[in-house]
């Protein structure tokens, strides 16, 4: 498929002129697509003039480069979330620029770099608070939260009657364990809850779930950070209100949009494949 084609396409299906976004703490350079340093979102690396497939991948981490690297393939699409390593280590900002030189090897493998950050999060069939309501078994009954002017959050109808029996569902779908902040009933009021994939450690998100009358918030980041202040508010506003919050860390919570991703490559013919990553249990305490 020609590349400039491809990224026509996911420009119009995301609708990335409907959509902002802010990236500004990325360190620029002359390999990033010119674009990107004005929107923060769509082409982030030009590399090739034809794609035979697809990689897609949450963030593009030190272990994720180097699959793409070492995969021998060329005229590839890297399909990343992110466009910067995520990693809550990180002193002050929680987000790191890909090397100059890491980016050169890609460009010399002829693989291009493309990135939905907010249009990707925007309530949709491949979304990733969506994708991850799937993943649970959750049916979205409505959104909420805007981020960005979009819909990040979802509402939606669980079968499971406690909160355990939620994060034993939730920890199986994602693979290691999780945190459960208990500040109300350990019964799921009305079987439903809400849901933001990612960073949901948001007061004004946990305002709005107070409104709705449900007590159970699932997201992925859940540790109060001292460099954050919305992170210790998004708590005390859960404690206030008794919601309990399980968190499940920012990758695996946004990974299920990745996977679903593959699909929109596969109508389209092009093969594709995830690249899994590493969980970050940081982001939960």
């Amino acid at each position: 498929m020609k590349a400039k084609s491809l990224y026509q396409k996911l420009n119009k299906d995301f609708e990335l002129n409907k959509c902002k976004d802010d990236w500004s703490e990325i360190e620029t350079n002359d390999l990033i697509a010119k674009d990107f340093n004005k929107r923060y979102m769509g082409l982030f690396l030009d590399s090739a003039s034809e794609i035979k497939g697809c990689f897609t991948a949450v963030f593009p981490s030190e272990l994720i480069l180097k699959k793409v690297l070492t995969s021998g393939k060329k005229d590839i699409l890297l399909f990343l979330h992110h466009p910067m390593i995520w990693n809550l280590g990180f002193k002050g900002y929680p987000f790191k620029s890909i090397q100059r030189e890491t980016l050169l090897k890609l460009k010399q493998n002829r693989i291009s770099v493309y990135v939905l950050h907010v249009p990707l999060d925007k309530n949709g069939q491949y979304s990733t608070t969506v994708s991850l309501a799937k993943a649970l078994e959750i049916k979205p009954k409505s959104y909420f939260c805007k981020y960005f002017g979009v819909k990040v959050g979802v509402i939606g109808k669980t079968n499971c009657k406690t909160v355990d029996e939620m994060a034993q569902k939730i920890e199986t779908a994602v693979g290691h364990k999780l945190k459960i902040w208990s500040y109300g009933s350990s019964k799921i009021k009305n079987g439903i809850v809400a849901l933001i994939a990612g960073g949901g450690n948001d007061p004004d998100a946990i305002k709005e779930i107070a409104g709705f009358g449900i007590n159970l918030f699932i997201t992925g980041v859940t540790k109060p950070n001292k460099n954050f202040q919305p992170s210790i508010d998004a708590h005390n506003v859960a404690k206030k209100n008794k919601i309990n919050i399980i968190g499940a860390t920012h990758y695996s919570t946004e990974k299920f949009a990745c996977l679903a991703m593959n699909n929109y490559f596969k109508k389209i013919g092009l093969p594709g494949q995830f690249l899994d990553d590493r969980p970050d249990l940081k982001d939960l305490q």
